[in-house]
């Protein structure tokens, strides 16, 4: 998410955008969101991977969803669970903020720096009520055909 730091020098107070890390507590577990759509910034640096996507106007659960491959990860996740309990955002923003995984764990899964324009599509978790920023933490992420667990590192 991407917010304003102000750093003083002096007496000049500057204004810098800067991404937001926020924990797994922050967000919501009960209520797996699913979003896809083409990359239109990509921050590729610590502390996680981020993107801003933008959605399509007609963002819809893609019927095989509950069927998808899930690869193994040392976390203990639920995917199967997960992906049948895959909803929709509630609110219409168009534009969303997607917190990966740190890069050392982007790496272990052999993902390549995601570039703009790329179609991409995650399952995860946003704020209780979705309230606040259109953030989500990604679970899972699907992109050139694979999926991968983003929680913890390849079993």
């Amino acid at each position: 998410m991407l917010h304003r730091r102000m750093f003083v020098t002096g007496s000049i107070a500057l204004a810098l955008p800067a991404w937001a890390h926020h924990g797994w507590s922050s967000f919501d577990q009960e209520r797996p969101l699913y979003l896809e759509g083409r990359a239109t910034k990509v921050s590729w640096r610590n502390p996680h991977g981020e993107l801003e996507i933008e959605l399509p106007e007609n963002l819809a659960l893609p019927p095989d969803l509950k069927q998808r491959p899930l690869p193994k990860q040392s976390a203990t996740v639920d995917g199967a669970a997960l992906l049948a309990k895959a909803q929709l955002p509630t609110r219409r923003d168009r534009k969303w903020q997607i917190e990966l995984a740190p890069l050392t764990r982007l790496q272990a899964w052999g993902i390549e720096e995601i570039k703009p324009g790329t179609l991409v599509a995650v399952l995860g978790f946003t704020f209780t009520g979705e309230k606040g920023d259109a953030v989500l933490r990604a679970e899972y992420l699907f992109v050139h055909g694979k999926t991968y667990g983003l929680r913890s590192s390849p079993a």
